[in-house]
């Protein structure tokens, strides 16, 4: 019709090359998102000194998410001094020292454990997984690197303290669950393994969970210090997750070697773990690669 305007007629061939280059790299962008592995999400759980409870929120956490229906992943990072699976009332064959040492594949090592978990145990007595040189680290990592294509999430139950193992992992993961207690000495090791994380990974998300507190006054009030603390030295805090109550269940939960939040999951305890499993950041927990290849070039 005349007098209708195309703006097509006045394009010239310098634009329309443009266009097809540009439709080009659309369609590429496109088969290379569909071509991306989405590899597990990695949660790293931490405390700057023993005794915070640490490895009984990394098991429970683990469990919660499990029994969500995600295929989760406990690997007990634990220094040598593993004792995930005395949690989890588990017996493994091989542990993670057999794996560096080369004795067994990765999948081998792996244990199921309550509602439909798996479990990589640190192993007890592992001197070289007390303190492995930059080699045994890179070695352990490119054999656990697989196992991101089969769960949805891993949870990385870390010793206490800043080991070259923690730092490294804490280097090349996006999340940490940070656990203290509200005695002092609990929060002021909490707050140096704070101030290591974020000086060798700024965009770390941190959140602070409160545990064995005998009050919801004694859990806000640890926050509190330890969220002036932070802010007055380090112009920064850790997000606020909640806290935990001191509760005998937990204690039976230990001795029965089953989960409290699913032996008792009415229980103060398990209702606070299992609150602090749907802590939203835990469903974001994903690197731009894959979290061993990170960790990998951490070491470098």
């Amino acid at each position: 019709m005349m007098g209708a305007f195309d703006p097509m007629l006045n394009v010239s061939r310098f634009d329309i090359g443009r266009l097809k280059a540009l439709r080009r790299f659309m369609e590429a962008d496109r088969r290379m998102k569909e071509g991306v592995r989405e590899t597990a999400r990695v949660v790293c759980v931490a405390s700057g000194k023993g005794g915070t409870g640490k490895s009984i929120l990394a098991s429970n956490l683990a469990a919660a998410r499990a029994a969500t229906g995600e295929k989760v992943l406990l690997v007990d990072f634990d220094a040598g001094l593993a004792n995930a699976h005395l949690l989890l009332g588990l017996a493994p064959a091989h542990d993670m020292g057999d794996v560096l040492a080369g004795k067994v594949g990765v999948r081998q090592a792996l244990v199921e454990g309550p509602g439909g978990l798996h479990l990589l145990s640190g192993g007890v007595g592992r001197p070289a997984l007390a303190n492995p040189t930059r080699r045994e680290l890179d070695r352990l990592f490119k054999a656990l690197l697989p196992l991101e294509d089969d769960y949805d999430l891993i949870v990385v139950d870390h010793g206490a303290g800043m080991s070259y193992g923690t730092v490294t992992h804490l280097a090349a993961t996006s999340t940490l669950i940070l656990v203290t207690n509200p005695e002092i000495t609990a929060l002021s090791d909490a707050y140096a393994l704070y101030k290591r994380a974020k000086m060798v990974n700024s965009s770390l998300r941190v959140g602070l969970v409160v545990n064995r507190a005998h009050s919801e006054h004694e859990a806000e009030s640890a926050w509190e210090r330890f969220q002036a603390v932070s802010q007055r030295f380090l112009g920064t805090q850790p997000e606020w997750i909640g806290w935990v109550p001191y509760d005998d269940a937990v204690r039976s939960s230990v001795h029965h070697r089953r989960p409290v939040t699913l032996a008792a999951p009415d229980s103060a305890s398990a209702r606070a773990l299992k609150a602090v499993s749907r802590w939203a950041p835990i469903d974001m927990a994903r690197t731009s690669r894959p979290f061993y290849e990170r960790a990998r070039k951490a070491l470098r």
